[in-house]
This record gives structure tokens, C-alpha cells and sequence, in this order.
């Protein structure tokens, strides 16, 4: 494989989200291996990136047709409003693979033009089981209804993705479902690609702990909220949360607690600083979904990675985690752990299994040769 066209849900640059990271490590890597990449991005409020240039052959951007027409269709809402006969043609100008980021993009996986194409789809979610989530999770009643629509259209839309080739699927959790799903498709485990090539921890101790996340999803907020309210409630150690766009209840909240710091909107150098020098990076989620990519952020670059159980399902991360899920536990770990230096057999172990399981080489590897088959 010379040359490839990508096609990314939205603009990958900058890499400051979930799947928007993988996709922009991704084609870094991809031309740092010599391969032209041809990006396709679809753009809604992100505006066009020159950096992107640096490391893509060709960059074409399409407007996505956001609003209430594109929610009119039995096409789940992410898929339909990135439909563009203008991203057709150009995909039809040449005849290098095709890869489709997030079922978003995946309008033309089975588009009878493509039909000879070699064409691959890159899973970033169970989007039905997200969405589903996301709809118990809501409060207001419309964007719930909303949720739990997505949800089932994204259900019964799903299986075009056994038009693909092959199927680059994030998690192991993910995987199991995908090939008990569609027993006679392809999928391979790829996990994210991610800016880490080696561990970088800092030395000694730091003075708190750190969540950080994109607090404009309500998956985040909600996380941040549990833990102002149930674990740091009568904790009297620092903490500090970072993130995108946080609500004003999340505001409101921490404004109550003398120990707690909201850092809203952070630069990523900001953002790598926090983890860099934070005595615990606490991550904590509901959702067993995919793979949290600050998780391998986390590991890479912090010190004592404190997590539930839920974070790390579908990965092999466990040993070099502590994994907690009970309250108490969690209070406690985070008391223990204040006063504790990580030792140099836990980083050497974390090195192993991050190179090992975790590196965009193997990555890489396992793409080609799932191409190769």
C-alpha cells in the first residue's frame, strides 16, 4: 500500500478528542512509513487545518449538513448529515484503499461504485450501545428521546459494516461482539494510535490528583460530578479537573470545595503538564465503551493511574492499573497512594505492556498485513 484515502468524521486537527486523536496519529504515522495519504474530512465548527498538509498528499473538505432535515430519515443522524456526492467524486478520481473512520462515514461502504475498491472500516465505538447510554444518562426529555432514536437506527444500520474488507476494531470487549455479531466478516484488533513512543514519568511525588476528560460530554461531566460528590467530599487532597467546555453546574459545583480546581479549556501542552506532574491520574467512567485514549495518555506520561473497572474493560492494561470500584477502596487507595514514589519495576512492567500490545508500530503492522490476507 502506497497511497490511501481516509475518510475522518471531522477535521483531526488539533488532536484534542477521543477518536479525532486516533485518526491524526494515524495519518502521521501513516506518512511517516511513506504512504501519500488523501484525506477526506467532514468539517462542522472546526475550520480547515494547514497543519494537516504537513503529512497528507491531498486534504478535501465537505460541509456536514447539520439539523433537523438530516434527522428526518431512517439514516442514523451521525451517518446522514455526512452524506456528500462531492466526496463521491473524488474518492472515484482514484483507486487507492479506502478507510472509513467511525460508522459516521461509512454512507458509501456499500455503494455499488466502490464495489471492486479495497475498503476498510475503522470501529471507534458501539455506537448503539453509546447512544443507548447516553439516553439513560440524559435528563431533558428531547435529547433523550433523541439518544434513544439514534440508538436504534444506528443498531439496525450497523451491519454494512460486513461490507468492508476488513474491520480495525479498538477494543478486545468490541471485537468479541463484532465477530459474534457477523460471524463471517473480518475484524482485527487496532488499538488507538496515540503521540506516545515511550514512557516519559516524572520522578518523586506530586501534590494531586487529576481527572481530565472533554467535559462537554455528558459521559465526562456526569464522571466529574460523582467524583466531587461521592469520593472527594471529605478527601482533603488537592484535586484538579481539566477538560473542554465544562457546564455551569460543573463550575457551580467545584466552586463549593476549597480543595478542588476546575481548569477549563486547557492547552495540550497545559493538558500533558497536569498529568505529567500529578501524584494520581484518576480515571473513572460508566460507559465500557471502546478504548479511553487518555487512558494510554495516562500510562505513557503520569505516575499512579487509579481507574474502575469499566475504564479498562476490553483492554489488557489491568496490570499496570489500579483498579478500583468500591467507594471506600477508592478513598483509601487515594490516601495510600499520596504519600507513595512509583517504583522502577512498575514503570519497567508498564513499558512492556504499552510496547508490546500498545505501539503504533504493531499498529501499523497489523493493518498491512490484514491488508495483505
Amino acid at each position: 500500500m502506497k497511497e490511501i484515502n481516509i475518510i475522518s468524521f471531522d477535521v483531526p486537527f488539533p488532536p484534542n478528542y477521543g477518536g479525532i486523536i486516533d485518526v491524526f496519529f494515524k495519518i502521521k504515522y501513516f506518512h511517516s512509513k511513506g504512504i501519500k495519504v488523501h484525506l477526506h474530512c467532514f468539517e462542522y465548527g472546526r475550520e480547515a487545518q494547514k497543519e494537516l498538509e504537513k503529512y497528507c498528499e491531498s486534504v478535501h473538505y465537505y460541509k456536514r449538513k447539520t439539523g433537523l432535515v438530516s434527522n428526518l430519515s431512517l439514516l442514523p443522524y451521525i451517518v446522514k448529515s455526512r452524506i456528500s456526492g462531492k466526496l463521491k467524486q473524488n474518492l472515484l478520481k482514484n483507486n487507492f484503499p479506502i478507510l472509513f473512520e467511525g460508522l459516521h462515514t461509512t454512507y458509501l461502504l456499500d455503494d455499488k461504485d466502490f464495489k471492486a475498491r479495497k475498503k476498510i472500516f475503522r470501529e471507534h465505538n458501539i455506537e448503539h450501545d453509546y447512544y443507548r447510554h447516553l439516553s439513560n444518562a440524559e435528563k431533558n426529555p428531547i435529547k433523550k428521546l433523541y439518544y434513544l432514536v439514534e440508538s436504534i437506527k444506528l443498531k439496525y444500520y450497523e451491519k454494512i459494516v460486513t461490507k468492508a474488507d476488513v474491520s480495525l476494531i479498538l477494543s478486545m470487549t468490541d471485537l468479541k461482539y463484532f465477530k459474534h455479531s457477523y460471524p463471517h466478516s473480518k475484524f482485527v484488533f487496532v488499538p488507538t494510535f496515540h503521540n506516545a513512543d515511550k514512557i516519559k514519568i516524572k520522578p518523586g511525588k506530586g501534590d494531586y490528583v487529576l481527572y481530565h476528560g472533554n467535559l462537554s460530554v455528558l459521559e465526562n461531566s456526569v464522571a466529574a460530578k460523582f467524583i466531587i460528590n461521592k469520593i472527594f467530599n471529605d478527601l482533603d487532597i488537592p484535586l484538579v479537573i481539566a477538560g473542554l467546555n465544562p457546564g455551569k453546574e460543573l463550575k457551580d459545583l467545584v466552586k463549593k470545595h476549597k480543595n478542588i480546581t476546575l481548569i477549563a479549556n486547557p492547552e495540550d501542552s497545559k493538558l500533558n503538564e497536569l498529568i505529567f506532574n500529578a501524584q494520581i491520574n484518576f480515571l473513572y467512567t460508566n460507559q465500557a465503551t471502546g478504548l479511553k485514549l487518555k487512558l494510554l495518555n495516562v500510562l505513557y506520561n503520569g505516575r499512579f493511574c487509579l481507574v474502575n473497572s469499566k475504564m479498562i474493560e476490553g483492554t489488557t492494561l489491568s496490570d499496570i492499573c489500579i483498579v478500583k470500584n468500591d467507594i471506600d477502596d477508592i478513598k483509601d487507595t487515594i490516601t495510600k497512594l499520596s504519600g507513595m514514589e512509583l517504583s522502577d519495576a512498575e514503570i519497567e512492567k508498564r513499558k512492556n505492556i504499552l510496547e508490546e500490545d500498545y505501539s503504533n508500530s504493531n499498529s501499523f503492522k497489523t493493518i498491512i498485513e490484514a491488508l495483505k490476507a
